[in-house]
């Protein structure tokens, strides 16, 4: 080895190759030492926290730097539009190919489990939809970490910093510093990401097993093969047709991904997938609203997951609905699953909550909650990463939409 060599550092693997690295040994460790891995659960809850302080912060300043400091106000009212019906339209084909899954795997046929007294599981009850958008007090907001309610206030206050001209300026160059602040706070806490990954990895192994999805194979299988024909087939044909690189598409979003798999948090990855999706070239401000509204409004990995479930259930409890039923039932889970923005194992209740609107008992609504809640982490895992790349590809598409190339 040469004197040059030997003084040249060697380059770190990348964050995504760590990521996969550290899940792959938390698994093992929780699956030698289950005690010890769930211990090891401290590491995940502490970077979820680091995360969680960067999100408020980084919202509000880039939300205001893109809004006010590009001087587009007229183009919002059209961004949003195009944001929220992409995720409201792609979330229902979401929720229709988990339906035609469950139809043609019959993922709970011959299950056959017993309907046990249980409590029957409720949604936390909630403001009507329009009346959570506005924040009580901002502090309140950022303190719950409600994404939305930030994302509201941002808005509004980066329309006041413009129409504030001048006088408006030293507050929008504070933004400016402050979310590129933000941005090295985000480089920091994404350093011991990794950590985080492993005993996220460490104490799911040890609580549940390696062969948590033996009993629910055909359940397992369905969910993933759906998630995977979003990933692999629709989102990439999407992302074709308007004119997105895949390749830089691929870049951009492989660690958010990896991150929001391995701690089933899309907020975990929200401050990454904004850094790498400003950096593949979409506009801050799309990316400042985009971003954060789509942990609200597209869920289209946990609609996959419902509509599969649904008939998992229907199919376990021997109630095979008839295609009329079918409808209805796919249009009550489909504005059940609205409501379940930030809400822990929000998809379990929102399932819950439309099985019982259908009609089913309570003590097989009940049972079957009970039921997919052991297997709900593993299934969490890559709809999860579905989750926060389909947000990411759709800052990518509102971009195209709104004529940046």
């Amino acid at each position: 080895m040469s004197a040059a060599e030997a003084a040249t550092p060697r380059k770190l693997p990348g964050l995504t190759t760590q990521i996969v690295v550290a899940l792959l040994l938390g698994a093992l460790i929780g699956w030698l030492a289950p005690e010890f891995g769930q211990r090891l659960e401290i590491l995940a809850t502490i970077f979820v926290r680091l995360v969680m302080v960067i999100i408020a912060p980084l919202i509000f300043a880039v939300l205001v730097v893109g809004v006010a400091g590009s001087g587009k106000l007229r183009e919002l009212g059209t961004m949003a539009l195009q944001a929220v019906a992409f995720f409201l339209i792609f979330s229902a084909v979401a929720m229709a190919l988990g339906f035609l899954l469950g139809n043609a795997l019959q993922p709970g046929a011959g299950l056959a489990p017993t309907a046990a007294a249980a409590e029957q599981p409720e949604l936390p009850v909630q403001e009507p939809f329009w009346v959570r958008l506005f924040p009580r007090s901002i502090v309140d907001a950022m303190a719950r970490g409600d994404v939305l309610q930030i994302v509201i206030f941002s808005l509004l206050f980066a329309a006041a910093v413009a129409a504030a001209g001048e006088r408006g300026k030293p507050v929008l160059d504070l933004c400016r510093s402050l979310a590129d602040v933000m941005f090295r706070f985000t480089d920091f806490v994404m350093a011991v990401a990794p950590l985080g990954v492993l005993g996220a990895a460490a104490a799911l192994v040890g609580k549940h097993g390696l062969a948590v999805g033996q009993s629910f194979f055909w359940l397992t299988v369905t969910v993933y093969l759906g998630l995977g024909l979003m990933l692999f087939g629709l989102y990439p044909a999407l992302a074709a047709a308007f004119g997105v690189p895949l390749r830089g598409l691929f870049n951009a979003v492989k660690e958010p991904f990896a991150i929001g798999f391995a701690t089933t948090s899309s907020a975990a990855a929200l401050p990454k997938a904004m850094e790498t999706m400003e950096a593949f070239g979409v506009p801050r401000r799309i990316v400042a609203f985009v971003l954060p509204t789509g942990g609200s409004f597209n869920l289209a990995g946990g609609a996959l997951f419902i509509g599969v479930a649904a008939l998992f259930v229907l199919q376990a409890f021997n109630r095979p609905p008839a295609l009329a039923d079918q409808l209805v039932l796919f249009g009550i889970l489909y504005l059940a699953s609205k409501g379940i923005a930030n809400i822990p194992r929000g998809s379990l209740l929102a399932l819950a909550a439309g099985l019982a609107n259908f009609g089913l008992p309570a003590d097989v609504v009940a049972s079957s909650f009970g039921l997919l809640l052991a297997i709900d982490p593993i299934l969490d895992m890559p709809r999860t990463g579905v989750n926060i790349t389909g947000n990411c590809l759709a800052a990518a598409l509102v971009a195209r939409w709104q004529g940046n190339r």
